[in-house]
């Protein structure tokens, strides 16, 4: 019986484990790493409810950034790695059964608010912390004439030892003096910066208000004022500053002297803006990214009456066969390209271009007439990439399909408007590309049923024409059964039993393999639960069940949330799985395709490098997957079946293995069909092995008896 699948508060409590892990060591505090998790834990929640909320409130971000710096979490490493840790877990443990796009847009709006709430928190702190040194440099001068010679060297104590910069000017605007700290703001010696005027110091970035409130206090109408002001530095270069200006009052309380306190937040305005930019814009071309498109779709969608908006969803034709032909650092540069020429076809007021991702493109437009404008930014579009694109001395022809949707505000949802344009797009593509369609209610209708029967399983799945046998994976070191490799088998009705070879390669141009790959990875791993439950798990201790991955599968989106649904649905632990990827699959993957192999891994799941040996990868490159099995190709151990074997061959399996375990990895052997090739494999120090030498593929009973009888002797 299937254990009950971890409820919605044990998915929060595993969000807020794998996020104290990530932030407890560049924390200041004395708490314990479970204490820090508990504290956590609340603001969890928080993002959890915001996430899911039928409105949604970016003050959750902010409260959970502020809370951060209250938690002491003060570092900019803590706020990468909390937005790091949001970014990947948040909508994987915390989003239920949301649509999964919206989801991740609300994701990125709660980092953004973080980030702005983190910053805040941050600079409040500062402020309050900069406010009690302006009142000991008050309490311990009290009016500067009378603290000059009453408690000289306790004010100069204070204002030399200062961390922040310290100036005093009189009411004409001279300055008087000023300590180390604000000399190394500027980089200006003493004799320098005493020879200047304070108006002097304007900058264009100035607040309105600025020079206002300075005359209110050297008048004696204002006794301070606080805002956030730029300087220049005598190499040009801009100091951004929190500034507070205090008026000092001799005896009698007429004015006297201004005082002012200045905080370095260059950095600190750096990091922000770097925050914001990032989590705003696409890496690649610099365009808003889709977190700021849908910001700017639901303001739009939320505009007043009258308001129109007009939407223009754009895919590049034959895209992929750039990026397979000429590599994808050429297809990087198309990309920037193209973007550069959609930004300049939307300039006008209420537009904007997007890049959704891949070669994926969107332009917004907003007004009262977007019936037209729509069609006019369309039409200057597909004109831009009329001409060719020079990538690499070659002259490419870009075309473009778009899916256009226009209509009033109010009506429609975020979502569904970028669904509709989606299915226009293609529409425009089915039509031969490099054209552009409007998008139509009932061609919308029939596309969203075609696209639900696409998702549906095959066919011959719903017959349960497919079936799974299970080959051994066995122990060299002492003969015992530790597992078994699922293999999907097809028994075709006019066919008979069709081996992978037959059907995978089809069901992977046609995108089938998605469903097909998730109904094997359930089964197989209900069958290891099965395994589990039929003995208690003490007979025959735990069998790790493998599963292969499709090239496709790995780049599936839902990758990651389908295996941990069908683990938590089954109850079973993720180190009993282990899924086979080939290593002609990986070779050349970048940081976008690996990241589901590594969240996987992170979570327990093992991951097996398929067919090691016959993708002419870079051993180097071994370092940086997320695998801890090596499967040995059986070309590599074919001549063992015979004695000798060959002393080429047995060096190439003796390096492998060497080079395996120096990085911690397990090394599996296939095809091992005599007893003297297991034996020789044992000898140079292979792990596991499979192969019809212990049993060919079978039903899972058969697995079930060859482990018992090994376990009983």
């Amino acid at each position: 019986m299937s254990a009950e699948p971890d409820g919605p508060e044990d998915r929060l409590r595993r969000f807020a484990t794998i996020w104290s892990r990530a932030v407890f060591p560049v924390t200041s505090t004395s708490s314990t790493r479970p204490e820090f998790e508990e504290l956590l834990l609340p603001l969890a929640r928080l993002l959890s409810e915001a996430l899911r909320a039928r409105s949604f409130d970016a003050d959750a971000g902010r409260t959970v950034g502020a809370a951060l710096v209250e938690a002491h979490c003060t570092d900019p490493e803590a706020l990468s790695r909390t937005l790091d840790c949001v970014d990947a877990y948040l909508v994987l443990y915390c989003g239920g059964d949301g649509d999964r796009e919206d989801l991740r847009a609300r994701s990125g709006r709660l980092q953004h608010a973080m980030a702005a709430g983190f910053a805040q928190a941050l600079r409040e702190r500062t402020l309050a912390e900069q406010e009690a040194v302006a009142r000991a440099a008050l309490e311990a001068q009290g009016v500067v004439a009378q603290a000059l010679h009453a408690t000289e060297a306790r004010f100069r104590a204070v204002f030399e030892g200062a961390a922040i910069g310290i100036g005093i000017a009189d009411l004409e605007g001279n300055v008087l003096q000023v300590n180390g700290a604000l000399r190394r703001m500027f980089g200006l010696s003493e004799q320098a910066l005493r020879g200047r005027r304070v108006k002097e110091w304007v900058h264009p970035d100035d607040a309105p208000q600025t020079w206002r409130l300075y005359d209110e206090l050297v008048s004696g109408a204002r006794e301070h004022y606080h805002l956030e002001k730029a300087f220049y530095r005598p190499d040009g270069t801009v100091l951004w500053t929190n500034l507070t200006v205090s008026l000092l009052r001799d005896a009698d309380g007429d004015p006297q002297y201004q005082l002012a306190l200045m905080e370095d937040t260059t950095e600190r305005r750096l990091l922000n803006l770097r925050l914001r930019y990032e989590a705003t814009h696409d890496a690649l071309t610099g365009l808003p990214n889709r977190a700021f498109f849908f910001e700017r779709l639901e303001k739009a969608l939320g505009a007043g009456e009258g308001q129109r908006f007009g939407l223009c969803y754009l895919d590049l034709d034959g895209f992929k066969t750039v990026n397979d032909s000429l590599g994808h650092a050429a297809g990087d540069r198309l990309l920037v390209e193209v973007a550069d020429r959609l930004q300049a076809c939307a300039t006008a007021s209420g537009e904007m271009v997007a890049r959704l991702g891949g070669d994926e493109f969107v332009a917004l437009t907003t007004g009262p007439d977007t019936e037209r404008t729509v069609d006019e930014l369309a039409a200057r579009i597909m004109n831009a990439l009329l001409a060719p694109i020079s990538v690499d001395g070659r002259e490419l022809t870009v075309r473009g399909s778009i899916g256009i949707v226009e209509g009033p505000a109010g009506e429609r949802s975020a979502a569904e408007v970028l669904r509709s344009a989606d299915i226009t797009m293609y529409r425009a593509k089915s039509a031969g590309g490099n054209r552009f369609e409007l998008a139509d209610p009932e061609a919308d209708a029939r596309a969203i049923t075609r696209h639900g029967l696409t998702t549906a399983l095959p066919t011959a799945l719903d017959r349960g024409e497919f079936f799974i046998e299970y080959q051994p994976l066995v122990h060299l070191g002492d003969g015992s059964v530790r597992g078994a490799e699922a293999l999907v088998r097809w028994l075709h009705p006019q066919h008979g039993v069709l081996s992978p070879d037959r059907f995978i390669p089809l069901a992977e141009h046609t995108g089938l393999i998605v469903p097909l790959g998730r109904w094997v990875l359930e089964q197989s791993v209900r069958q290891a639960r099965e395994w589990r439950d039929r003995h208690g798990g003490e007979a025959l201790g735990p069998l790790r069940i493998n599963v292969n991955l499709s090239p496709c599968q790995l780049t599936h989106p839902g990758l990651v949330q389908d295996t941990v649904d069908i683990l938590e649905r089954t109850g079973v632990a993720p180190d009993a799985l282990c899924l086979e990827v080939t290593e002609s699959a990986l070779i050349g993957a970048d940081d976008d395709l690996l990241k589901p192999l590594r969240r996987l891994a992170e979570m327990g799941v093992d991951i097996a490098l398929d067919d090691f040996g016959t993708g002419y990868s870079n051993l180097a490159n071994l370092r940086r997957l997320p695998v801890s099995v090596l499967k040995l190709d059986r070309s590599f151990t074919q001549s063992m079946q015979q004695f000798p074997a060959d002393p080429v061959d047995l060096k190439i399996v003796e390096g492998i293995v060497s080079l395996a375990h120096s990085l911690d990895l397990a090394v599996t052997v296939e095809g091992v069909e005599t007893g003297a090739q297991a034996e020789q494999l044992r000898i140079l120090g292979c792990d596991t092995a499979q192969g019809w030498y212990y049993a060919r593929p079978g039903p899972p009973d058969r697995l079930h008896d060859l482990a018992l009888v090994d376990a009983t002797g």
